[in-house]
């Protein structure tokens, strides 16, 4: 049976979350439904690179399938998209080894968190306005401790009993895009909550709340703080993952 490899965008705000759920409303239930209805019924399992909170989007998830179909990718494409909803949307489809695996195979994920400066008519569901002043080189300096191979069980709410909270953090940079403030963070995998603790800290430094010291002290112990400061789902986006 062929198996396929599906890159998707969303917005995640009308959605609990990306893995399927009893009562609620999922991308992963979404794109079950469309999969059932291009391929008439057929039988499958799909399997994410990784699970979006509810609220977050991806500009890049990857899922593997496999499917008895002959379809062309493209036409699986544009058959998937004709029942999805307009807020999802299957970006390609390509046929893998059968050893391919979406999460157990991907070597990196980035994502990319959208803080505004200002108020927006338009922006609501995908930045967090921050209405205090910012100051970006003392969020670099705190971003520059978090880089490396670290505990980051602050950062999230995995059991460390039962979970490794040990990541590799590669890359955590910083830039202006007229009144927004992206931040890129690029890892070997990445915790519950993990992104958006971390930049919820960093913020934390550019207020002025906290010290860079501070920040790289929270990967010593574990603390409190960063529960407080998680940043709100809709500035968080998968961007994508690498193989």
């Amino acid at each position: 049976m062929p198996r396929y490899k599906l890159i998707m965008e969303y917005a995640g705000t009308r959605y609990s979350g990306w893995q399927i759920q009893k009562n609620a409303r999922t991308v992963q239930g979404e794109l079950h439904h469309a999969l059932q209805e291009a391929t008439r019924g057929r039988q499958f399992e799909t399997y994410g690179s990784g699970r979006t909170d509810a609220g977050v989007h991806a500009l890049g998830q990857v899922v593997h399938v496999d499917l008895p179909t002959a379809l062309p990718p493209d036409t699986l494409v544009a058959r998937i998209n004709d029942h999805l909803p307009h807020d999802i949307n299957v970006l390609s489809a390509e046929r893998m080894p059968p050893r391919f695996h979406a999460r157990h195979s991907a070597v990196a994920r980035r994502y990319r968190y959208q803080i505004s400066r200002r108020r927006s008519a338009f922006e609501k569901n995908y930045v967090w306005w921050v209405r205090e002043p910012l100051n970006l080189a003392r969020m670099r300096e705190a971003a520059s401790h978090l880089v490396g191979f670290a505990d980051f069980r602050s950062f999230t709410d995995d059991d460390p009993e039962e979970k490794s909270t040990h990541v590799l953090l590669q890359e955590l940079t910083l830039t202006e895009q007229d009144h927004l403030i992206l931040v890129h963070v690029t890892g070997s995998h990445f915790l519950w909550k993990m992104v958006r603790r971390i930049v919820g800290v960093l913020v934390g430094a550019g207020k002025g709340d906290l010290t860079p010291g501070d920040v790289g002290r929270l990967l010593q112990k574990e603390s409190p703080l960063t529960a407080q400061l998680t940043a709100p789902a809709a500035g968080l986006f998968l961007e994508r993952v690498e193989y």
